[in-house]
């Protein structure tokens, strides 16, 4: 995912404007602006820095490659945040429903 989407999902998800998101940062309205519509590509370490400023973390890691994993990936990808969001809502309520029936 590019930072411009990451940021501004994160943002958004927080409920911040580009204005309160960059008071939280340290960094100017116009610089979260730019970012996040990709005319600036922000470092990794800046990325983190605004999601954590959103209230949330940035975690980065390592996995064997799989191709179920890449359509899975490209799927996720071509939703909107809201859309994304709603998945794994459904999907949680569905694991709590399996839950509730499994304890009877």
């Amino acid at each position: 995912m590019r930072a411009a989407s990451l940021l501004r999902e994160a943002r958004l998800r927080a409920g911040l404007t580009q204005k309160e998101l960059a008071s939280r940062a340290g960094v100017k309205p116009s610089a979260v602006s730019r970012w996040e519509r990709g005319e600036v590509e922000p470092s990794l370490r800046r990325v983190e820095e605004l999601i954590r400023a959103a209230g949330f973390d940035l975690v980065v890691g390592l996995a064997p490659y799989d191709e179920h994993d890449t359509v899975l990936v490209r799927r996720m990808l071509r939703l909107t945040p809201a859309e994304r969001l709603d998945d794994m809502v459904k999907a949680v309520r569905a694991l709590d429903a399996m839950a509730r029936a499994a304890r009877g």
